[in-house]
């Protein structure tokens, strides 16, 4: 019941809602594409592009089925993308109508994450910080030391703006974690 009522949020635009189905769907949409590649990276940035072709294709969600499911089939057809391509590149061109609609998911009031990340001491901050994968480094290092926008983070790594939305959003929370483990 919680679910679809997130579901329904989410549907709606409400960033919290994406940022629940975020957290309570990762670990399985995650764990499932490691068993199917059997390397981290590969299934870190196929869940990235699942979530976000998800948060993007929402509306067209049928709550006849299971939403996990959906998910999955997301993400296996993101894994069959990738392994007809057999490029490094993970990322699909989206249209300016879907970078917008990506562009409008976002919330920009501080979260709880953003509020946390302020309060810390900035050199016990920058450690905690290198502890996060590379890529979760640099879009830390871009949004909040070097204050670009969204936009600007997406041309500067050449990714669509809805990566970059999920990759700042889980490098966040992930970057939370390592704060409270370490408190």
């Amino acid at each position: 019941m919680e679910i679809n009522n997130q579901i329904e949020k989410a549907k709606k635009g409400d960033q919290v809602a994406f940022t629940f189905l975020l957290d309570y769907y990762w670990n399985e949409v995650y764990g499932f594409m490691l068993k199917r590649t059997e390397n981290e990276t590969n299934a870190e940035d196929i869940t990235i592009e699942t979530f976000s072709k998800a948060f993007d294709k929402i509306a067209s969600y049928n709550p006849e089925f299971q939403f996990n499911t959906w998910l999955i089939a997301i993400a296996k057809n993101v894994h069959i993308d990738l392994l007809r391509k057999k490029k490094s590149s993970l990322f699909i061109e989206i249209t300016d109508d879907e970078d917008l609609q990506a562009y409008n998911i976002a919330d920009t009031t501080p979260s709880a994450e953003d509020e946390l990340i302020t309060e810390q001491n900035l050199s016990q901050l920058l450690q905690f910080i290198k502890e996060l994968k590379p890529h979760y480094q640099e879009v830390i290092q871009l949004r909040y030391f070097q204050e670009m926008s969204y936009q600007e983070i997406a041309n500067k790594i050449d990714e669509p703006l809805s990566n970059v939305k999920i990759k700042l959003l889980r490098a966040k929370k992930l970057l939370a974690e390592i704060i409270q483990d370490k408190r």
